[in-house]
């Protein structure tokens, strides 16, 4: 089902009239129906013409930070003069911000021309590829077409069968593996690893967070096979401060890198942006220390420790997952010690919601819970109240909606408190549209 976007879709240029609605195209099915393997999207990909082979790519996978780093990586890139492609999921605001090019997302004109493409390529073959195959051949043509000169390419899920591990990219990065998809990836880390670890490609150098040790074996086993150069931040090295609502670092070599994106964990991901373009200096990318400093500053990414609204402050974040919770509990004591804070909070029930309330929970003064927009896999909102009130939070309660959530949770709070939301990626587009609304009501 194709969650609804924040806004109307905007139009450029004049497509056909032929009633063909590429969004309604390249969304159709749900995630259940996921079939993963590369057959289809090799397939797929030759009949346009394999534009993957067109430019170098950068491939990241990992569970938690590979958007934000997928961000700074292509900012950097951007800052040293090269055009940038952007792929990543899911959407948070709208469709379209998934294929960016120089930080602007694609156009619907030029969606539906590539789209159309793509669905005459899909007729040419003997299979019928997945929605997530078809939007990432819609990426990688269109990012041919505009004679782009690097990209970044953000896997959708766990990386080995993922559709775009069909590339032959100039790196690879691995950010932090923790718990999530276990139906799917295995349900220990060392199983995660493998799935992460499947991108890994022979001879192509690969920066990875340090994992956990049952996940750092499989990394340095996959890189040993493959012949690959293995490359770890060294996060010990970070010289990091906070500056009103701003971090500011210095690693090795580069100092005063002042962050727009919030959060105590996204030094990391910068440095491992960092260490991505050292490794594709060695591959002939013309990168400077300055490029890499102007890049990281400059690099904007919605709904991770997002500050949205004042009065009182709100944040929205993305954390979906044990460890996303983790970060997100460190940012808040970090960012506002001695503040209450309201949770507008809305999980999936194949995460480990439990553990996600756990780690929150003594923060909450109060919790307005709601029902992610995924009617297959959202948490009932009743159900994830009574989470709340086992762990502690007396003050727990279920919303009708996520509007009703948000509204309540910033009329009912002080104009000092702090209000959260959080949960689940899916959910951020309808809180933003509930933030224009409850600002305007004010």
């Amino acid at each position: 089902m194709a969650r609804k976007e924040r806004a109307a879709s905007q139009t450029e240029g004049a497509a056909p009239d032929d009633g063909f609605d590429a969004k309604a195209y390249l969304q159709q099915g749900s995630w259940r129906d996921m079939d993963l393997g590369l057959d289809r999207t090799r397939a797929l990909l030759a009949a346009l013409g394999n534009p993957q082979d067109a430019y170098p790519i950068v491939h990241v996978a990992g569970t938690n930070g590979k958007g934000s780093t997928s961000a700074f990586i292509a900012g950097i890139l951007q800052a040293a003069g090269y055009d940038t492609g952007l792929f990543t999921s899911p959407f948070i605001l709208r469709f379209n911000e998934r294929i960016q090019v120089n930080r602007v997302d694609i156009s619907d004109g030029e969606l539906d021309e590539v789209a159309r493409a793509v669905r005459d390529a899909v007729a040419s073959i003997d299979v019928h590829p997945t929605a997530f195959e078809l939007i990432t051949a819609v990426a990688l043509e269109h990012f041919r077409r505009r004679g782009c000169d690097a990209v970044v390419l953000e896997v959708g899920l766990g990386g080995r069968l993922d559709a775009t591990n069909v590339v032959v990219p100039a790196a690879c990065a691995i950010t932090s593996i923790a718990f999530d998809h276990m139906r799917i990836l295995g349900d220990t880390l060392a199983q995660i690893a493998v799935e992460k670890a499947g991108i890994v490609k022979p001879g192509v150098p690969v920066v990875s967070y340090r994992q956990a040790p049952e996940a750092q074996a499989v990394i340095e086993d996959a890189c040993r096979a493959a012949g690959s150069v293995l490359v770890s931040p060294r996060f010990g090295r970070i010289h990091a401060r906070q500056e009103g609502f701003s971090q500011v670092f210095s690693y090795d070599g580069i100092a005063d890198v002042r962050l727009s994106l919030l959060g105590t964990y996204q030094p990391c991901n910068a440095v491992m942006a960092i260490e991505v373009a050292r490794v594709l200096r060695t591959r002939g990318l013309a990168i400077s220390d300055d490029a890499i400093k102007r890049g990281l500053e400059a690099t904007r990414w919605p709904g991770r420790f997002e500050l949205v609204a004042a009065s009182p402050t709100t944040i929205v974040d993305g954390g979906h997952n044990e460890q996303g919770a983790a970060m997100l509990a460190s940012s808040l004591r970090a960012y506002f010690p001695h503040r209450t804070v309201t949770f507008v909070a809305g999980m999936l029930k194949d995460k480990r919601y439990r553990d996600m309330v756990a780690l929150v929970a003594p923060l909450a003064a109060k919790v307005y819970c709601v029902e992610p927009p995924e009617p297959e896999r959202a948490l009932p909102a009743a159900d994830l109240a009574q989470e709340f009130v086992r762990a502690g939070v007396a003050d727990a309660v279920a919303c009708a909606s996520i509007a009703d959530g948000v509204h309540r949770a910033r009329t009912e709070a002080s104009p000092d408190d702090v209000v959260c939301c959080f949960g689940s990626l899916y959910s951020i587009s309808e809180v933003m549209e509930a933030l224009g609304s409850s600002r305007r009501d004010a």
